[in-house]
């Protein structure tokens, strides 16, 4: 490679005046000079240097830094060793369980078995604790509102506010009562805080009481539900055995016939019995004109002997068909209508048992699953205020006020660079 010449230098506002040639302007000294044999090279000056100076925008970006930033800091951790009142805090930690009571021919084969948590239930006693009616309760059972509005006047921050509304409770409720569910295990674990300890823990007793209150409600609940249309069911059959039974007793007292079948093979065997006199009878008339004369009174006896048998039987007879005289009996009818509620009383009475074995049933069935509510944590005592966590609390204030400054700050700059 070929060397450069000695005169050519890259940057030519580094020659002495009089190596400028006179004919060449002075208005761009800064402009170097292509080399020989290469027209338009052009070569950019070098960056002009500045000295390190404290600008306005520097005064105004530690200005914002210090009262933005600093000055909440330091008023966050003033307040917290100052003004924060100690709180203590009570843990309890329970599951609703499921108890499921054999019947008698599984106890034989084992004992009574005890299920998991049912899911459902838990669900349902998680909403309630967070909900304005357990608040309402503990409120009018423990006064929360003069506990946890003591220290309000020194520490309005952490405190409640002593005219505050049920609404106004409800969301304190849930910065002092923190709950954790886990929807796999069905385990529920809360940890509440008051400004004494022993005021935390019957707070949390007092949460477990309700709660235990309430799940036992649901089992109450689940077993009328169970047992509820089977007992209407039977109540239905019972009404109507009886209607069955007074139908039948009246159908009695009205006929003066306790059984219709009795007293129609009664009149079977008289009719059997007229048959066959009447049968004697027409043999000795038989006999009587084979060895008598007319006008014989033999035989006249015993004409009016058959005659007395067949009027008889024909009257008889007359109360086994339809529509017999005012002196007889219809026992055609009388039978019928006795059918009729005998079948409607033995159908009343196969209700009424099979009606009452189902709600034996469902009693059973209600009985075999209890719900109840299981402790595994009972409310603890604290010893020492762990709370408020002034630590975590100054961490994150100074990263919210840190982040919040940054993000200000350059949505600033942007705005005034584009104008």
């Amino acid at each position: 490679m070929q060397k450069p010449t000695a005169d050519f230098k890259l940057f030519p506002e580094q020659d002495s005046p009089a190596t400028v040639p006179p004919s060449q302007p002075s208005a761009q000294p800064n402009r170097p000079t292509a080399p020989a044999g290469r027209p338009g090279l052009h070569v950019a000056p070098p960056a002009e240097t500045y000295s390190a100076r404290f600008r306005r925008r520097h005064r105004f970006a530690a200005l914002t830094f210090l009262f933005g930033v600093i000055v909440p800091f330091l008023v966050t951790a003033w307040y917290l060793a100052v003004n924060a009142t100690p709180q203590y805090a009570s843990s309890v930690g329970f599951s609703v369980q499921r108890e499921e009571i054999s019947s008698p021919l599984e106890i034989l084969g084992g004992v009574t078995g005890i299920s998991g948590s049912s899911t459902r239930d838990t669900d349902i006693l998680y909403a309630f604790i967070q909900g304005q009616e357990l608040v309402q309760r503990i409120d009018s059972r423990l006064a929360l509102r003069v506990l946890w509005s003591r220290p309000h006047g020194s520490d309005p921050v952490f405190a409640f506010a002593p005219d505050g509304s049920i609404e106004d409770l409800v969301d304190y409720w849930s910065r002092m009562v923190r709950i954790s569910y886990d929807s796999g295990t069905g385990l529920i674990d809360l940890r509440v805080l008051a400004f004494d300890p022993h005021e935390a823990q019957a707070i949390a007793q007092a949460i477990f009481d309700e709660s235990s209150t309430m799940i036992n409600g649901l089992s109450t609940t689940a077993r009328e539900d169970a047992t509820r249309y089977a007992r209407e069911e039977l109540g239905h059959a019972v009404e109507r055995l009886k209607q069955a039974r007074e139908a039948l007793t009246d159908y009695r007292s009205r006929t003066r016939i306790v059984d219709p079948v009795a007293d129609v093979q009664g009149q079977l065997g008289l009719l059997n019995t007229l048959q066959q006199q009447l049968g004697e009878a027409l043999v000795d008339y038989d006999l009587l004109l084979e060895t008598t004369q007319a006008g014989d009174p033999r035989l006249v006896q015993v004409e009016r002997r058959v005659e007395v048998i067949r009027s008889r039987i024909a009257e008889e007879r007359e109360k086994f068909g339809i529509g017999g005289d005012a002196a007889g009996t219809d026992y055609a009818s009388l039978f019928a209508e006795f059918e009729r509620l005998n079948v409607d009383r033995e159908f009343a009475e196969q209700a009424y048992t099979a009606a009452l074995a189902t709600y034996d049933a469902a009693q059973a069935e209600a009985r075999r699953q209890s719900r109840y509510l299981a402790a595994y944590i009972r409310p603890t005592l604290a010893e020492t205020s762990q709370y408020p966590q002034k630590g975590l609390i100054l961490g994150v204030t100074l990263l919210f006020l840190a982040l919040s400054w940054s993000i200000l700050l350059l949505i600033y700059y942007s705005v005034r660079d584009r104008r």
